[in-house]
């Protein structure tokens, strides 16, 4: 990959330098887009994935885009994420049938994630699939793995999450197509250098960063681990 962008700016999030990127580059695969509010970056996050990145890189926007968050909560967070992608690009059709389950809709289609190990279904935490089909009489959901289908349980959905956004974390030791990553300052406890250089790495063919320039920033020169906050953010949650 000479002359890839996202290799180049891999290195220099590594080294505690921001990614080089100019507004105006030819076709490149890195791009940053300034956005300062979250609303504004979800809007454009969405637009991006929906429309504007398959259009251009013939990528599909449910297969070949994985949108990677630092968090869970939030207005950018995986949870609001998730829900907006899902109805963005898999709302439900006339005649679909839906699983419902700690407040979550499945729907035939919709992008879904493993979140433990399963060994006697052979699936593990993290990986990704496709609903394929829903059975209301057996009460069953098909899921699509890379080389095979899963049948689930209606009772066994707790293993199952939308997989349209991730939290980077979850994202580590796999690689997508293309990556598109908000990034703002209300996530300021979670953005750390290593974060971001791991979403960034996980794109092979585009990343895209979408968001302010000052949390980009904010990230890239914090080198600080995660893990020291792990023990406030559990107060916290716990006090929410």
């Amino acid at each position: 990959a000479a002359g890839s962008r996202i290799i180049t700016n891999a290195h220099r999030i590594n080294q505690g330098q921001m990614p080089m990127m100019e507004e105006d580059a030819p076709l490149s695969d890195f791009y940053f887009i300034d956005r300062e509010e979250p609303e504004r970056t979800a809007a454009t996050l969405l637009q991006m994935v929906r429309d504007r990145i398959p259009s251009k890189f013939q990528v599909h926007p449910i297969l070949d885009i994985q949108v990677l968050c630092p968090m869970n909560r939030g207005s950018l967070g995986v949870r609001e994420m998730n829900l907006t992608l899902q109805n963005a690009l898999n709302p439900v059709r006339h005649g679909d049938v839906v699983a419902e389950k700690f407040g979550w809709q499945f729907r035939a289609r919709d992008k879904v994630i493993q979140t433990e190990n399963n060994y006697d279904k052979e699936v593990f935490n993290g990986d990704i699939g496709q609903i394929s089909s829903i059975d209301p009489i057996e009460k069953e959901i098909k899921v699509q793995f890379e080389q095979r289908k899963v049948i689930y349980d209606f009772g066994e959905l707790d293993e199952l999450s939308l997989a349209y956004a991730i939290t980077i974390h979850k994202s580590q030791g796999s690689e997508f197509p293309v990556v598109v990553m908000p990034v703002a300052t209300q996530q300021y406890m979670l953005l750390q250098r290593n974060l971001v250089y791991t979403g960034v790495t996980r794109g092979r063919k585009l990343v895209v960063i979408i968001g302010q320039k000052k949390a980009l920033g904010m990230a890239v020169n914090n080198s600080k681990n995660a893990s020291r906050y792990s023990g406030l953010l559990h107060r916290l949650r716990a006090g929410s």
